[in-house]
């Protein structure tokens, strides 16, 4: 997908790039790769049967037309938008993080998603020291003009969202923007959603489940340039957002705490694992000033075709190549076209029929790996 940043999808387009990715089996990646490959969102959506009739998957069901209305119509109603990746009120950060969503859903004052962003993460069961803090940083650094983001739990996320809500914050959910969580911030939702900006990847009426809590935090760090942990135990989704912002090439922060507290297990074992410590908002804003406005122009497809259109389709001896090349251990791309002679086009075409067929998975950095079981 490649396009100059601040071109706008017509509603045409932006309900085709809907139903692309509500289709099953198709994630950021592949959605990327069908509209390389096709040219559109349409044109993917008609491809779509026969491709994953050709990974061995029985059929592939798209979204169904009445529920991408239903969407439509919801966010219409909430005063909400779909924001395309590329457009200009998609957060320029996120665009360079591995598979970007391609859409957005967000409500608010949409102008905050252009200015440099920080993300505050940390325990949801915060003392109230960590959550007073959380609370003052998010609003020193918020008068020096960065909008703050987080993820809306209990605890440390909503004392920095409470901080910065004169000055600017988002709030990134792990399911639809009907469906805010914890019930107990309903009402910092619609306070954010009135003053500041939430959004969230998935669709509206959708529920969080355990296991789309780590995407959430992929967002939360992929729109920040550096992400601060106040508190956090071992093995929390904090430290699983300060890995993935770390992963990024994100700046990672924390405050340390005592050895006797258990919140403060994780933020001392970042510490000693190289993140910058922080005792003040200065620490942090030192760090990130030199950063804002060098990073590179983003710039991605939207709707035109690619070289991956006019390529010609592997036949059957091409596509056993390739997936007699993967296995359960993850592979780049790069390695299986080495591996197979084959030009990269017909390679990425059958990892798109694999996919779509729920064969494969995908990894950070390109690499993929084959599903086993009876197919």
């Amino acid at each position: 997908m490649s396009a100059e940043r601040g071109r706008r999808l017509d509603e045409k387009q932006r309900r085709a790039w809907l139903r692309l990715i509500r289709t099953e089996n198709v994630g950021p990646a592949t959605f990327r790769d069908l509209v390389n490959r096709f040219g559109s969102a349409e044109k993917a959506l008609a491809a779509l049967p026969d491709l994953a009739r050709r990974g061995c998957a029985a059929g592939i069901r798209l979204a169904p037309e009445d529920l991408i209305d239903a969407e439509l119509e919801t966010a219409a109603r909430m005063g909400a938008e779909f924001i395309a990746i590329g457009e200009p009120c998609y957060p320029p950060l996120l665009m360079r993080i591995d598979h970007p969503p391609p859409l957005i859903a967000a409500r608010g004052n949409l102008d905050l998603l252009r200015n440099p962003m920080i993300a505050i993460v940390g325990a949801r069961n915060a003392s109230l020291a960590g959550a007073k803090l959380a609370a003052r940083l998010s609003a020193e650094l918020g008068s020096q003009g960065y909008v703050i983001a987080s993820g809306l739990a209990r605890g440390i996320d909503a004392a920095a969202h409470r901080g910065a809500l004169d000055t600017g914050t988002v709030a990134v959910l792990a399911g639809g923007l009907d469906r805010p969580y914890p019930p107990e911030n309903n009402g910092l939702h619609t306070e954010i959603a009135e003053r500041g900006v939430v959004l969230t990847e998935m669709p509206f009426g959708w529920t969080p489940r355990a296991r789309d809590f780590p995407r959430r935090n992929r967002i939360v760090a992929g729109v920040a340039y550096g992400l601060l942990v106040v508190e956090a135990a071992d093995r929390s989704g904090s430290l699983i957002s300060a890995r993935l912002a770390n992963e990024m090439g994100r700046l990672v922060f924390a405050i340390p705490g005592s050895p006797l507290d258990p919140r403060s297990a994780g933020t001392n074992r970042l510490l000693k694992d190289g993140a910058i410590l922080v005792t003040e908002a200065a620490d942090v804003s030192d760090a990130i000033a030199p950063l804002i406005g060098r990073e590179p122009q983003a710039t991605l497809d939207m709707e035109e075709p690619s070289d991956l259109e006019m390529a010609e389709p592997p036949g059957d001896d091409e596509r056993q190549r390739i997936v007699e090349a993967l296995g359960p251990t993850p592979i780049h791309v790069d390695e299986i076209i080495a591996h197979t002679g084959l030009a990269p086009a017909q390679v990425f075409l059958v990892i798109l029929e694999l996919d779509l067929a729920g064969r494969i998975e995908r990894h950070p950095g390109g690499a993929v790996s084959l599903l086993m079981g009876d197919f």
